[in-house]
């Protein structure tokens, strides 16, 4: 009951609305701006636990990792703070595995008192060449596609990227354009807050794959995250917004 009550207080608490830009490298962290998910889990389709000990900074990166036991114990980390339009970015290194998901996205919800409004990049590890977008508007999934990756995402650091405006999110991998929204589809429009994830299910096998314990444990290594508002302009030497290929 504690662990409950402790739960709904951190996710009720409506967090501040964050214009300002930011490039975290993940060189400590920043519990201003990120806090770790512990102690539940989003639903039975998971068959993993968050746990806090599972999101660690180290050596220069935000390692997110399931980790064998019972229960099994994953890692999540989310803003403080909500993001409106503009650029999202992360350079992140997964592994490979089957059942296994490891997510980047935006998400505000019923936990928070809203819609449910999200936009998505997942990479299903059972396939690490490709990647998954998709939004969330009004609890409703649209706008999802799958894109092929080359090289794949457990050969080392790629840069995944959405841009958010009212008329479009667009969608890009190491700095080139690989999916945009249909014009006229609807979108999310609240601010959100940001995530990334690393977790696992038993029961999502069509999707993620019949779940191996073999392959834990299983890290996500995320070099940084980055947010520039829109009409900002380019905030940091690899964000897209400089062009090319970010590093």
């Amino acid at each position: 009951m504690q662990r409950l009550a402790l739960f709904l207080s951190l996710v009720l608490a409506a967090p501040a609305f964050a214009a300002e830009g930011f490039f975290d490298g993940f060189d400590h962290y920043d519990r201003g701006r990120w806090s770790r998910s512990d102690g539940w889990s989003n639903g039975d389709w998971m068959n993993c636990t968050w746990f806090r000990d599972a999101a660690q900074v180290r050596d220069g990166a935000m390692q997110l990792r399931i980790l064998p036991g019972d229960p099994v114990r994953c890692g999540e980390i989310q803003s403080t703070n909500e993001y409106g339009h503009g650029t999202y970015e992360v350079r992140m290194r997964t592994a490979a595995g089957s059942g296994l998901n490891a997510a980047f996205f935006t998400y505000i919800g019923p936990v928070h008192g809203r819609t449910h409004g999200e936009i998505d990049v997942e990479i299903l590890l059972r396939d690490t060449a490709a990647v998954s977008f998709n939004t969330y508007v009004d609890g409703a999934p649209l706008n999802g596609t799958e894109v092929p990756l080359d090289p794949p995402s457990d050969s080392g650091f790629r840069t995944y990227a959405f841009t958010w405006t009212p008329d479009a999110i667009t969608w890009f991998v190491d700095g080139q354009e690989v999916h945009r929204t249909t014009p006229g589809t609807p979108l999310p429009e609240a601010p959100q807050k940001i995530y990334a994830s690393l977790w696992s299910s038993g029961t999502f096998t069509d999707w993620m794959g019949p779940f191996d314990p073999a392959s834990l444990p299983s890290t996500l290594d995320i070099d940084w995250i980055a947010f520039t508002p829109l009409g900002e302009p380019c905030a940091f030497p690899a964000s897209i917004l400089c062009g090319g290929n970010p590093q």
